[in-house]
């Protein structure tokens, strides 16, 4: 059996309207590991252009855990860091 661990993601998105869709699609497909899920605008009341800052908790392999930051980090305009907590 994998091992689980638990960790956070932080999703870091400099323009969520641009990123927002793809974002989303990632995190859908992915969302058998997801537990929960935050989101906060940076910007109060921002119309365009937006920062946007999501934190998300898993429960997955390590490797699942990385593979989801990569393809999150990739996204042009999104910076993506993982925490494992358990070990």
């Amino acid at each position: 059996m994998t091992k689980k661990y638990l960790a956070t993601i932080t999703i870091l998105s400099n323009d969520r309207q641009a990123n927002s869709a793809e974002v989303q699609k990632i995190l859908t497909a992915n969302g058998h590991m997801i537990m929960a899920r935050l989101g906060v605008n940076v910007q109060k009341s921002c119309i365009a252009n937006c920062t946007a800052l999501i934190t998300i908790a898993v429960e997955a392999d390590k490797k699942e855990i990385d593979s989801l930051t990569k393809q999150l980090d990739k996204l042009s305009g999104v910076i993506a860091k993982n925490n494992i907590m358990t070990k």
